[in-house]
């Protein structure tokens, strides 16, 4: 047994020579926490991949994601297995780079980079980094062109530019798959990356069949993680997403990248701080969960090199509702726009169940014309008069005439609906969503 563990430990040595290119540290494993490990005379950088031996003389993948003391802390990518106190662990090179190219168009793949789609892996000969690089804020461009997005609401009044950064903020159950169906099947885009983070394995699955019809699968790439996966693993399927559409953005290509959610990855962030001895801030955030969303959010945006851009998509799970949990308020303060879902809307049938008053694009007025701005700008004001005085005028203590613009709101409240509402199946183009907030709400 012996022999035989000293032979593939020589045989991964020689391997791994071509790679790292430095005198060889073996780490032996000395502490076991939870989903960590814990290595001595292991002195290898973060994110440095590494491999376990078992006790079948087999090896499990792992990669360090911090310190504690002289110890190295890995992060195994697999599920556990059978490995025991002094386990010796090998450096394989590094996990910060990610293989890109056409060949990712129309597959489903992992974390890792692997196919789960039942296909061949792609093979692409081009490299992206994973955390993306160090970018002057100076090579960005300016949004200035309007993206066709196939939903009346948000085009009419909640215009996007190719290059903006939004935030998709609901509750469960409030019709945020719907709409980002909608989205995907209207997107005026040349590539689509969608990146799943700790969905369930059926939602997943009913991703792939119903949201990718033969119009969009093509031009298509899906990362997913399921929500059993190991917290390190989440974290990579989407700065993988991110990478993928970098890449595509710096060919010239105009990118969306959809990011479902935010939150599950500041989640996957938050277990690794802890576990790092991280002090926990509002409801168990560590900083770095919360720092984390700037990181991923800034990579997206307009390539003023090569004309391409990464329009971003992040939903944001509002848990219990709350607009003012730690992960919604940190994604509004960094993306260039959100769109807020109301459970209230949602619950009367209303889809997309989109709050006006309380969404808000803030490059639209860089986008769009005057008429149309105006007209955007006058179906807030009687919405937010509606909702405003909602209680009053259901008690019936509203006296008509006391307030000009909220008896037109009220008058028109059924014809803001109608505007807002719009069938699964049914896409609007752009110009037709703007003639029609100018006929209907223009002055």
């Amino acid at each position: 047994m012996t022999s035989r563990i000293a032979t593939a430990l020589s045989a991964r040595l020689a391997s791994t020579r071509h790679i790292i290119n430095q005198p060889y540290h073996v780490g032996l494993l000395a502490a076991h926490n939870g989903v960590f490990f814990e290595a001595t005379g292991f002195p290898y950088p973060l994110g440095t991949a590494a491999q376990i031996s078992t006790s079948g003389d087999q090896v499990m993948d792992g990669e360090v994601v911090g310190f504690r003391g002289n110890r190295a802390i890995i992060q195994p990518l697999g599920a556990m297995a059978d490995i025991g106190n002094g386990a010796t662990v090998t450096a394989v090179g590094r996990n910060d780079l990610v293989e890109v190219g056409d060949a990712l168009l129309g597959r489903v793949i992992d974390a890792m980079g692997d196919p789960i789609d039942g296909r061949a892996r792609p093979i692409c000969n081009d490299r992206s980094g994973l955390l993306g690089g160090s970018k002057n804020p100076l090579n960005r461009g300016r949004v200035k062109r309007v993206i066709d997005t196939g939903v009346k609401a948000i085009d009419g009044l909640l215009t996007i530019g190719e290059g903006q950064r939004v935030a998709l903020i609901a509750g469960s159950g409030v019709g945020k798959s719907v709409l980002m169906g909608q989205i995907l099947q209207g997107i005026d885009a040349d590539i689509i990356v969608v990146g799943l983070i700790g969905e369930r394995a059926r939602e997943v699955t009913d991703f792939v069949e119903s949201k990718l019809n033969d119009t969009i699968r093509d031009k298509t790439v899906v990362v997913a993680v399921a929500a059993d996966q190991v917290p390190l693993l989440r974290l990579r399927a989407a700065m993988r997403a991110t990478a993928i559409a970098e890449y595509f953005a710096m060919k010239g290509k105009r990118v969306l990248l959809l990011i479902d959610s935010l939150t599950r990855i500041a989640h996957a962030q938050r277990e690794i701080g802890l576990a790092l001895g991280e002090p926990p801030t509002m409801k168990g955030y560590t900083p770095s969960s919360l720092a984390l969303i700037p990181q991923l959010a800034e990579r997206a945006g307009v390539d003023k090199q090569s004309g391409g851009s990464v329009t971003a998509l992040y939903t944001v799970l509002a848990d219990g509702g709350d607009l003012d949990d730690p992960v919604v308020d940190a994604a509004r303060a960094i993306v260039d726009g959100h769109i807020i879902l109301s459970r209230t809307m949602a619950e009367n049938g209303i889809f997309p169940a989109i709050d006006i008053g309380r969404s808000l694009s803030r490059l639209m007025n860089d986008i769009v014309d005057a008429p149309h701005l105006a007209a955007a700008a006058r179906f807030r004001q009687l919405w937010s008069s509606f909702e405003q005085g909602r209680d009053l005028v259901m008690m019936g203590a509203y006296a008509a005439g006391s307030d000009p613009v909220l008896d037109e709101a009220i008058r028109r409240r059924d014809d803001m609906l109608a505007f807002i509402s719009q069938p699964l199946n049914s896409l609007t183009c752009f110009p037709e969503a703007r003639d029609s907030v100018i006929e209907g709400f223009g002055r």
